[in-house]
């Protein structure tokens, strides 16, 4: 998870191709700032997601699945931001040496991503 901007809040590993959708709870329990429109790709795009964060007063930024019945609308201006979240991860990929967790132990690789991770908050600290 991470803010709009692209600083990391919270993140959870998950084991090789796990869906995405189903790390929702846990990283909303992990974050006391979650935001308050979180923004997410169609991956996320269930209806527990979606009932959860109306229950928790959320705006769902999600876009629908294409082969969904009912079309569900999404603020498309404020989706345009996720690309600050993509970067984010990029960043943390190419800074931090995480691009692959498979060639080295996951205690090791969640330690590298919690360095790039304050590595990547501190940079954000300075100020000119």
């Amino acid at each position: 998870m991470a803010y709009a901007r692209g600083r990391p809040v919270a993140f959870h590993l998950t084991v090789g191709a796990a869906a995405a959708c189903k790390v929702h709870d846990k990283l909303v329990a992990l974050s006391e700032h979650a935001p308050k429109a979180p923004l997410a790709d169609k991956t996320y795009d269930a209806a527990a997601i979606r009932t959860d964060l109306a229950r928790r007063t959320r705006q769902a930024v999600i876009p629908g699945h294409s082969n969904r019945r009912i079309k569900i609308d999404h603020d498309r201006v404020l989706y345009s931001e996720r690309n600050y979240i993509g970067s984010c991860f990029g960043r943390l990929k190419t800074k931090g040496s995480i691009a692959t967790r498979y060639d080295q132990p996951t205690d090791n690789f969640l330690i590298v991503v919690q360095i790039a991770t304050v590595r990547h908050w501190l940079k954000f600290g300075r100020t000119a």
